[in-house]
């Protein structure tokens, strides 16, 4: 039987404006934390559709049982990135376009590619959230703590759950397609597109949201970006000014930040298990708080909330 959890979490993102520069201390993580939430609405429609079109070919009940309980969590996480991301439209409404754009990506991979091939991009994205989101949550204090609290809370428990899940896609490319060879010949194309949907998240931001409420240019987590930008000016060529070219992770330690890329390019060799990953102490306090009753909703503020409530 499958240990995954189900929770449906609200985070209020519609009683109060919800902020682009939602950590004022750090404005490029910010900006990769909304595109993350753009992305995260089409990968999980994507794999809601894709569940549905494998659940008849899974014969193993086991892994059926898990992969039920796969994608209803990702149905969780999409709606409430739905209601982060309606609250950033409310305020910028171009940015429905931008969601458009996002989502319309997604869709094409659902009409125009392979059953296996859908199975392989869940499998291998999902292998490196794992090694990336621990290095998040290992420094949630410089990263989630500062910010709003609904918008830290967000990404705390949709991350957290990843680490949960974190050998579902695996098990159920495993038992329907089972070759590593597929998943790393396919891997390339795999990230290129992950990376196409952010860049177009981010051009998105540039374009309908303003510098005075980004403070950073969105497409700046880039390196090829940074690269044209510094040659041209170098040349002293025309370029549009999007704002500094702040990076969202300057400040971790560096030799987390190494561990991390080990970590996602151990995620795509042959025979990774992710039940062998070391995971980060968060996810564990996060799930003894959510069993314990703590509102996991209000991640940094509940007991202020509680206590304004009890006034």
């Amino acid at each position: 039987m499958t240990d995954l959890q189900v929770r449906q979490m609200r985070f209020a993102f519609a009683d109060y404006d919800v902020p682009f520069l939602w950590n004022e201390e750090n404005p490029a993580f910010s900006s990769m934390a909304n595109a993350v939430s753009f992305l995260a609405i089409g990968f999980e429609k994507m794999i809601v559709n894709m569940i549905r079109e494998a659940m008849p070919l899974i014969a193993d009940p086991a892994v059926a049982e898990e992969a039920d309980a796969f994608v209803r969590q990702e149905g969780q996480h999409s709606t409430a990135h739905r209601q982060h991301a309606n609250g950033l439209i409310r305020r910028y409404p171009g940015l429905q376009e931008t969601l458009n754009e996002v989502i319309g990506e997604f869709d094409h991979l659902t009409v125009n590619t392979p059953l296996n091939y859908r199975l392989a991009y869940t499998a291998d994205l999902e292998a490196t959230f794992t090694p990336v989101f621990k290095l998040m949550l290992d420094n949630d204090s410089t990263l989630f703590q500062p910010g709003d609290d609904r918008v830290a809370s967000l990404f705390i428990w949709h991350f957290v759950e990843e680490v949960e899940h974190r050998s579902s896609a695996l098990i159920i490319f495993d038992s329907l397609v089972g070759s590593d060879i597929y998943r790393m010949r396919m891997a390339p194309s795999i990230f290129r597109h992950v990376m196409k949907v952010i860049r177009l998240a981010c051009e998105g931001f540039n374009k309908h949201v303003p510098l005075e409420d980004r403070q950073s240019d969105a497409l700046s987590m880039f390196v090829s970006y940074r690269g044209k930008q510094k040659l041209r000016k170098w040349l002293r060529l025309r370029t549009e000014d999007n704002g500094p070219m702040a990076r969202a992770f300057d400040d971790l330690p560096l030799g987390e930040q190494l561990i991390a890329l080990v970590g996602v390019i151990r995620s795509q060799l042959p025979k990774h298990n992710p039940d062998h990953e070391t995971l980060p102490a968060l996810a564990d306090v996060w799930f003894e708080r959510y069993a314990a009753g703590y509102d996991v909703s209000h991640w940094y503020t509940a007991d202020t909330v509680a206590a304004r409530e009890a006034e």
